[in-house]
């Protein structure tokens, strides 16, 4: 999840104004590809627009595009220009679970083999399957997150493996006896809910149906048992994932369940606590059952709509480079697609977890591949927020019709 402002969306809205609808041309030969995604701000999407733009030998030129910080503004940013088969989009940054919604609806161009050969060559399971759209590849995976369990070495010794032991280690504590987690109303907790689920074996939707079972009580138990006991933040029901970093780094909380930029924000803001975070593999929910960390990330897509494809796709694969992704891991944080980049001696001291972030993302949860995950997301979140107002008992059935409802595209209310 990413963070935003509404100078960013006021950015955003200028930006698509100048660019205008209709676009993508040439100067001198040279095909114009415009590039839409977030604003990094690291400047290492500026620093590969400008790479392949040189290595394309005068092919093509890459126009960088910041779209808002913010997920569901870029979404509708995209979506409304797409939905006017506007050719300016060449290439755009997608969120992992927009893929199905993306391809079903056409907007976004399926990878020509000789492109799609390349992208599964040494690219992770996770976020391979997050680009991944009825057995076809439908972009190219450029970054991934996870989550990691978080925790505090001078407080806790070895961290229990399971919700459960967790949430009564934390209870147990005389200080900071609290867990972390994104609990608020959106996308954040029905990624915690989808890890859970995928966590006790189970699945939310497969092949555009609801698959409810049991996983689905576990995992609203889970969340129940975690938002009433001790081990809660009392602000649980409006934490998203910058409130419990902060929260963690002032040392109000022994554990979090959090991305990877939680590391160098402690470095910074806390040194003390720095000093003391250790990590661990997310929680499972059945001891002697590894849990399934969440799946993150950015995806280059080609726009259905571009009058140039395949200096699109060439750009979009360079996008997505050796280079380009060791430059976007060291200087903004964005964990690497490519299994190779976790092997190297300078990669690992920048990011001492890296082992663990490739097996996370390896064996992740990716979230439900639906076109309408939108509205399942919806659904979930209207469900399981507050955690504490969970209501167990009866908790498949209901989440069920309402998911139903979601496939069938009628209204959430």
């Amino acid at each position: 999840m990413r963070r935003g402002s509404g100078i960013a969306a006021l950015l955003s809205l200028a930006a698509l104004i100048a660019a205008g609808c209709g676009g993508g041309g040439s100067e001198s030969g040279r095909a114009t590809l415009n590039l839409w995604v977030f604003n990094e701000p690291s400047g290492s999407f500026t620093d590969a627009a400008k790479r392949c733009s040189a290595a394309s030998g005068g092919r093509y030129k890459i126009v960088y595009n910041k779209l808002s910080n913010n997920a569901d503004q870029q979404r509708q940013s995209l979506v409304r220009r797409l939905a006017a088969k506007d050719d300016s989009i060449d290439i755009m940054g997608m969120d992992v679970i927009w893929t199905a919604e993306f391809a079903e609806a056409k907007w976004i161009k399926a990878w020509p083999e000789r492109f799609a050969r390349q992208l599964r060559a040494g690219t992770l399971k996770g976020p391979l399957a997050t680009a991944t759209y009825q057995g076809r590849i439908y972009a190219a995976p450029a970054n991934t997150n996870t989550q990691l369990l978080w925790y505090r070495k001078d407080l806790v010794k070895n961290p229990a493996s399971t919700w459960d032991g967790l949430i009564a280690q934390a209870s147990r504590l005389p200080k900071a006896g609290r867990i972390e987690i994104q609990g608020a109303q959106y996308e954040g907790v029905v990624v915690w809910f989808n890890s859970l689920v995928q966590s006790a074996g189970g699945t939310i939707v497969a092949n555009n149906k609801v698959t409810p079972g049991p996983a689905w009580s576990k995992a609203a138990q889970v969340m129940h048992q975690l938002a009433t006991s001790k081990a809660a933040d009392p602000s649980l029901s409006v934490i998203k994932e910058d409130q419990a970093r902060l929260a963690f780094e002032q040392g109000n909380a022994a554990f979090e369940l959090n991305y990877p930029f939680i590391y160098p924000s402690a470095k910074e803001g806390n040194p003390k606590i720095f000093k003391e975070i250790g990590w661990k593999p997310y929680p499972g929910v059945e001891e002697g059952k590894p849990g399934k960390a969440p799946i993150g990330g950015i995806n280059w897509g080609v726009g259905a709509y571009t009058k140039h494809p395949n200096e699109a796709f060439e750009a979009a694969a360079c996008l997505r480079n050796e280079p380009n992704q060791r430059e976007a891991a060291a200087a903004g944080g964005l964990p690497p697609t490519l299994a190779k980049i976790y092997d190297d001696p300078k990669f690992k001291k920048d990011y001492p977890f890296a082992d663990l972030i490739r097996e996370s993302v390896d064996k992740g949860a990716v979230r439900p591949p639906t076109p309408a995950y939108a509205d399942v997301s919806l659904a979930i979140a209207k469900t399981v927020s507050p955690p504490s107002s969970i209501k167990v008992n009866g908790f498949v059935g209901d989440l069920s019709g309402k998911l139903n409802d979601a496939l069938d595209s009628k209204g959430l209310i």
